[in-house]
């Protein structure tokens, strides 16, 4: 019985040893598997840090230039409702019709559905030509507002202007639109981008791609109406700057989200 024993205990000790070294990689495997999320959230945030390349990124630069703007046309920065109605009343501010080459986000308050005459020329004009384009409306999402609009804006939207100072939003002034960028496919937000380039060079306009609110926001400058005379008086087929060849750009691309 002893040497039954005495050869037992060394294949019970080879046994465990057998199961150590296969049982030690599966827990190992169990206890590194937690750490993988996370290597994959990084990479996913990288790709998607990557892929946002818009050709009109916001900057402090461009607001100040919006400024600028305002402030060289002696614009007031609308306060409240009453000072709106007065602008509208007076006609400063226009309103912003829908048509067959544009609409606009249902949820925007009529009060709010105005802007500069400039302004307007240019909505009009780039509606036009995206519609020539593409045989699909653009839409607005937001023109003028209130310094009390963009206080309860900023309650919420930790990106959204100031409502003064030097870096306060242009949409104060009604020079301002902002552009649904949202649902564009990848060939339209290119073709839209180079719309507005030429028109940025020579500050007819100055646009920005909004990456949270996922938008064109875009300050028209008076003399884009200057501009615009210019090129109806040389027999341009168009207002705008010229509708760009895109039909190089994949129009397969899937819809951005």
């Amino acid at each position: 019985m002893a040497e039954v024993r005495r050869l037992t205990q060394p294949r019970l000790f080879s046994l465990a040893v057998v199961l150590v070294v296969v049982c030690f990689p599966a827990f190992a495997r169990t206890v590194r598997a937690p750490h993988r999320p996370v290597h994959a959230g990084q990479h996913r945030s990288r790709v998607h840090r990557v892929l946002w390349t818009p050709m009109f990124r916001p900057t402090r630069e461009s607001m100040v230039i919006q400024n600028e703007e305002v402030d060289r046309l002696q614009l007031p920065r609308i306060q409240n409702e009453e000072q709106l109605e007065e602008l509208v009343a007076d006609g400063e501010l226009v309103p912003i019709v829908p048509n067959q080459t544009l609409r606009i986000e249902p949820r925007l308050d009529p009060h709010r559905r105005y802007c500069r005459p400039w302004t307007r020329d240019f909505v009009n004009d780039l509606s036009a030509d995206y519609y020539r384009q593409f045989h699909d409306q653009i839409q607005i999402n937001s023109a003028v507002r209130t310094a009390e609009v963009q206080r309860k804006l900023r309650r919420h939207n930790p990106n959204a202007a100031a409502e003064s100072g030097d870096l306060a939003s242009s949409h104060l002034a009604g020079v301002s639109v902002d552009f649904q960028r949202f649902g564009m496919t990848r060939e339209e937000i290119r073709w839209v981008e180079q719309y507005m380039l030429p028109l940025k060079e020579q500050g007819l306009i100055e646009p920005e791609e909004e990456r949270h609110e996922r938008c064109f926001h875009v300050m028209v400058s008076d003399r884009y109406d200057d501009w615009r005379n210019s090129q109806a008086a040389a027999g341009s087929t168009h207002g705008g700057s010229g509708a760009p060849d895109t039909t190089a750009v994949n129009s397969t691309d899937a819809r951005l989200r």
